[in-house]
């Protein structure tokens, strides 16, 4: 009899269901959010880092600043890049936003 009453309301409520059906909108945002913003900003990312890891000496590069140079020297972390005639300056190598002439 009590199992009885107890099937009638849940039934009545609509509790007696699978708790990974009430999660299922927010897993498929999460999802949807992977594919449409995240995956795409590494794949930029690992393209960024390979073109930077690709530089070497001539090169010609656009700073994130917007100044173009070319690059005189490399270093572990940083290039040295000439934008103008006996003006040379050390710029981190993250700050290159990319190569002119690929």
């Amino acid at each position: 009899m009590i199992n009885l009453a107890f099937a009638q309301a849940t039934a009545q409520t609509g509790r007696g269901g699978n708790p990974i059906i009430g999660f299922l909108p927010i897993i498929l945002i999460v999802v949807i959010l992977y594919f449409l913003m995240i995956l795409p900003q590494q794949r930029r990312q690992k393209k960024h880092d390979h073109m930077v890891h690709e530089l070497k000496k001539g090169d010609r590069v656009v700073i994130s600043g917007g100044i173009y140079g070319i690059i005189t020297n490399t270093k572990e972390r940083t290039f040295m890049v000439k934008i103008a005639e006996n003006t040379e300056i050390e710029i981190d190598k993250t700050s290159i936003a990319y190569r002119i002439g690929q």
